[in-house]
């Protein structure tokens, strides 16, 4: 079983030709503006990023109705089962159409940059409103990291959306867990921006109808459910990336943190040394990102912060719409634990496939920071049924590493 080749994004199918040109048209657009990012990014990420942040984050609070939760509450939606029984369906759907039995990738954050080992290190003398669940008592966790690019698609790095994430299984983590296909490993699962694509599973649902028609533009842009704000709020952190090793993650969905207490998570790199991208605005190879980072860890090591942010507002931090960001003003992120990429190689094609054969899900984890909202309620479900269809179609076996794999 090999990773599957770059291709390019297909073209739309909605059924209309004005409708597929302006679709394709939206993607070379943006794939044309990946090209020449790095050169004005920087000087708009540092002015003007966070003050637009911001007023997009107001504008779609004031929308919304408070609806007088407590902390760390949560709310069903009407129908929300349904919803997940969509997104199921238009992924497998998906699925079947790009990949073949044997080589089926990821429905999301499918390419591959690489897999890690690593070390989680929990920091010594927390708060006690801190101390719950993995970060309950200083200790050392072995650790895989997967870094990856979005999905559905595999394609060169410059065409991709413009976001990466990052994958961390703690092994030896003791305690019964809210998923039993795993003993003893707790799942973090984040992203390069800091909110969800979609504000709830009702509109993911819309989103992977869209998806499915390889016109994701029009989930955002339409006339009937549009999602304008959200789209404005994923524009500000997908561009050009440098290296999966030199990006914050963000967890972006809420948990638990000890019952009563919810938080969300993210990892911040402690260095800020940025890669060169090569050849810009000409094409750089396809898989610069993975060079990157493997050019990175033949030489240094790699240390993220580990922080958690406190839910202390349950309007302004909601746990139910996951496209609002958290303000930091009112609850500022505390580090709890360091997570340590020692230098080493990572490239090899058994190792590389080692990654097709572990599942994550944030569901993989102490009861102590169960998944909050029906985002996390939506993945429980996606996410297992996704992983055990795509492990059916590649004939292999669902696998719980240790950290004693060895690779050639």
């Amino acid at each position: 079983m090999t990773l599957n080749p770059d291709r390019p994004v297909p073209r739309a199918n909605t059924g209309s030709v004005l409708l597929n040109t302006v679709a394709n048209c939206a993607i070379k657009l943006v794939q044309l503006e990946r090209r020449i990012d790095p050169f004005f990014r920087p000087t708009f990420d540092a002015v003007l990023r966070e003050p637009l942040a911001d007023v997009v984050t107001w504008l779609i609070n004031a929308r919304r109705r408070d609806e007088g939760l407590k902390i760390a509450e949560e709310k069903l939606l009407d129908d929300e089962e349904e919803y997940f029984d969509s997104i199921i369906a238009s992924f497998q759907a998906q699925l079947r159409g790009l990949w073949k039995p044997g080589a089926f990738e990821r429905g999301g954050n499918t390419k591959t940059h690489g897999i890690v080992r690593a070390e989680f290190t929990v920091h010594d003398g927390l708060p006690e409103q801190l101390r719950h669940g993995i970060v309950a008592e200083p200790r050392t966790y072995k650790a895989w990291v997967r870094f990856s690019g979005p999905g559905p698609y595999i394609t060169p790095d410059i065409d991709d959306v413009g976001f990466m994430s990052m994958s961390v299984k703690l092994m030896g983590v003791p305690g019964p867990k809210l998923m039993d296909d795993e003993k003893l490993t707790q799942d973090l699962l984040a992203v390069s921006a800091p909110v969800f694509v979609s504000p709830d599973a009702s509109a993911n649902a819309q989103l992977q109808v869209e998806s499915l028609k390889n016109a994701q533009f029009f989930y955002f842009i339409n006339l009937h459910r549009t999602h304008i704000l959200d789209f404005v709020m994923q524009s500000l952190y997908l561009k050009t990336q440098s290296s999966p090793l030199e990006s914050p993650y963000f967890g972006q969905v809420p948990y638990l943190l000890g019952e009563g207490r919810a938080m969300q998570y993210s990892f911040w790199p402690t260095s800020f040394a940025k890669t060169r991208i090569p050849n810009l605005p000409s094409r750089p190879p396809d898989d610069y990102l993975r060079q990157a980072m493997a050019a990175t860890l033949a030489r240094q090591n790699v240390v993220f912060d580990m922080k958690v942010q406190l839910q202390t507002d349950s309007f302004l931090m909601p746990l139910e719409n996951s496209a609002v960001r958290w303000p930091e003003d009112i609850s500022p992120y505390v580090t709890v634990a360091t997570l340590k990429i020692p230098a080493q190689t990572f490239t090899s094609q058994s190792q590389m496939d080692f990654a097709k054969r572990l599942s994550f899900n944030p569901w993989h984890c102490l009861a102590e920071h169960r998944p909050l909202g029906n985002i996390n309620r939506a993945r429980r479900r996606v996410y297992d049924t996704l992983s055990k269809f795509r492990h059916s179609m590649n004939g292999v076996p669902l696998y719980e590493p240790t950290g004693d794999e060895r690779f050639d």
